[in-house]
């Protein structure tokens, strides 16, 4: 399968959806074999309920990472009851930002994804994470790997943030790391994951956490 290809396949997908319109979120799942048939498996799987909630809306840049049309075709296949704009993290971390041009300070958030600095973080092959291929899911190749990390941290900042319990846990303790981070969805519950990705300096993301307590990562 050439990589080339499906990268161009996908940013011509994520194009039909950039319309803002239902058909144009329809068009772009439905032009991506492969996304529409892991959404289903993750379904019938559950594997959308070991995520948290997320918004949509970027801390960094304020504004949304995908359309609302789109967001709302990707809950209606998953199954999923969600109110824009906060959703389940897992499919909107997976899925939606493989579908999102909205350019961040980090570059697009498919590139978590697509490239192999978060597959390297995790000590695993290249093209770990990538979408199209065969077998697994995107969805249950990120879970795989987030909850061993969550599970084995090289460090981590468990913090309680009104009441309610954080994690975060990178594979390493200096340099460039895989993050997962964890965030309970009311005071007493466990942790569920809300986001992935590589870092390029697992210490000065302790020092920032340690410095401000709340809740961060586009986690809601």
């Amino acid at each position: 399968m050439n990589a080339v290809s499906e990268i161009d396949d996908l940013t011509r997908a994520a194009r039909y959806a950039a319309d803002g319109v239902a058909a144009g979120a329809r068009s772009a799942i439905d032009a991506l074999a492969w996304l529409d048939a892991s959404i289903q498996d993750d379904r019938a799987a559950v594997r959308f309920d070991e995520w948290g909630a997320s918004t949509v809306m970027d801390e960094n840049t304020g504004t949304a990472v995908i359309p609302r049309a789109l967001f709302e075709e990707l809950h209606r296949r998953a199954g999923l009851k969600a109110t824009w704009p906060i959703g389940n993290a897992g499919l909107l971390h997976c899925y939606g930002y493989l579908l999102s041009l909205e350019r961040t300070p980090y570059g697009l958030k498919r590139d978590r994804w697509i490239g192999d600095e978060l597959a390297d973080a995790y000590g695993l092959g290249a093209g770990a994470f990538l979408p199209w291929r065969a077998g697994a899911t995107l969805l249950e190749r990120a879970t795989t790997a987030a909850s061993a990390l969550l599970v084995d941290p090289a460090v981590e900042r468990p913090i309680a943030i009104d009441g309610r319990a954080t994690r975060a846990a990178l594979s390493a303790a200096s340099g460039p790391a895989a993050l997962v981070y964890a965030v309970a969805p009311a005071p007493g519950s466990a942790p569920l994951m809300v986001t992935t990705f590589p870092v390029s300096d697992a210490r000065a993301i302790l020092a920032e956490v340690d410095a401000e307590h709340r809740i961060r990562w586009n986690a809601v």
